[in-house]
């Protein structure tokens, strides 16, 4: 049997054309949003680089940075001048100081006696002079007696003369003997050889003087000599008082009390926090318009969030490789160019409540502002050209 079929339902066909330009439209719309956003983002970004290398060229490139920079400060290092044991310690870790307060005593006992030892020296020195002294009042008392005899010499030697001379003629009329004249010729002869006798010991007395002058001399001199080493004596007396050459904060104490030390020993340091300076190794690429006394920006990783400013206070005359312990001798073997660096000091200007926080070794990043020294490659180009027309000539 033949199953009747099921009824269906008419169909009624859309239009083509209106579906059509329904879509299309649609189409048209998306795509004319998509080209002005991306004509938008291509002038926003043709804008935004124009702006930025406006900016780079007049402003950006003249700012050089490095992250290689570190707070420095010039550490004073405590030492002995006197070797001995140190009898007290009067400072500890960390603690503030001014110049001039005392850090350590050494024991005082032997460089006190050195003291004592040279202090007598001077004493007996000035003693010799003053006893030399003495022997020359007393000579002087010695020579006017030998001037005394002398001048009772010299009158026998001349009544001695007158005599012979009277009596010589008497002698030849016969009215006298000749004994007699010979006997009055031998008391002349006496009496020339004491008046002789008489101006030598004069003489002699004369010049002891002199020589007792010369020890006074050498005893002025050994009294010298003697102050000379009481001051250095006392030199190291002082010294065993060491304190500090300047102010700021102990660091790195070694010693304590009961301890022997010797000359030159390290014993503790002080850093001078009030200044402190940033020590910044620049590449040297980076150095052709750095000129001291440029604004400088600090960022200290420590103090997030702050910027310091400081200035060039100088730049270092070779690379840190020519400075090392070591200095790097290109001629030998291989070579490869290796960039060098060349170290930069900053100044900082900060007030107290800053330092306070910063201390030698923290890491900073450093950015100079050059901008000052920016016609000095044409300056330099220039004074080449000038050059090389004056060896042309």
């Amino acid at each position: 049997m033949d199953q009747p079929m099921p009824e269906q339902e008419p169909h009624t066909a859309t239009p083509a054309g209106a579906a059509d330009d329904g879509t299309d439209t649609a189409r048209a719309r998306g795509g004319g949003r998509v080209r002005i956003i991306l004509l938008v983002i291509l002038l926003v970004a043709v804008v935004g680089g124009g702006l930025w290398y406006w900016r780079y060229q007049t402003h950006g490139k003249y700012f050089q940075s490095t992250n290689d920079a570190y707070i420095q400060s010039d550490a004073v290092v405590v030492a002995p001048k006197v070797g001995g044991y140190v009898e007290k310690v009067f400072v500890a870790d960390n603690q503030q100081v001014r110049a001039g307060d005392p850090l350590i005593q050494i024991d005082a006992r032997d460089y006190r006696a050195q003291t004592e030892q040279f202090q007598a020296q001077i004493g007996v020195a000035e003693a010799n002079a003053e006893g030399v002294r003495a022997q020359i009042r007393e000579q002087q008392a010695g020579i006017d007696q030998a001037r005394a005899q002398l001048a009772a010499a010299e009158t026998n030697l001349r009544f001695a003369r007158q005599e012979v001379a009277r009596y010589a003629p008497l002698a030849a009329s016969g009215a006298e003997t000749g004994e007699r004249l010979a006997q009055l010729r031998n008391q002349e002869q006496q009496a020339v050889a004491q008046a002789a006798n008489a101006r030598a010991a004069l003489t002699t007395a004369e010049r002891r003087v002199g020589t007792l002058q010369a020890q006074i001399g050498q005893a002025r001199s050994q009294g010298r000599a003697a102050e000379a080493q009481l001051a250095a004596a006392n030199v190291n007396l002082g010294s065993t008082v060491i304190r500090a050459s300047t102010d700021g904060r102990i660091g790195d104490k070694s010693v304590q009390p009961g301890q022997f030390v010797q000359p030159g020993l390290r014993l503790m340091s002080i850093v001078p926090v009030q200044t402190i300076y940033v020590a910044a190794n620049f590449k040297e690429t980076q150095l052709g318009l750095m000129r001291v006394g440029q604004p400088v920006k600090v960022a200290v990783d420590a103090i997030d969030g702050v910027e310091l400013h400081g200035h060039i206070e100088s730049i270092s005359p070779g690379t840190g490789a020519q400075f090392s312990l070591l200095p790097p001798q290109n001629a030998t073997g291989n070579f490869t160019k290796i960039v060098q660096r060349v170290p930069v000091r900053v100044a900082i200007d900060a007030g107290p409540e800053t330092r306070a926080l910063l201390v030698p070794g923290m890491s900073v990043e450093v950015t100079v502002d050059t901008k000052s020294a920016r016609g000095s490659r044409e300056r330099i180009v220039q004074e080449q050209n000038a050059l090389d027309r004056a060896r042309r000539k």
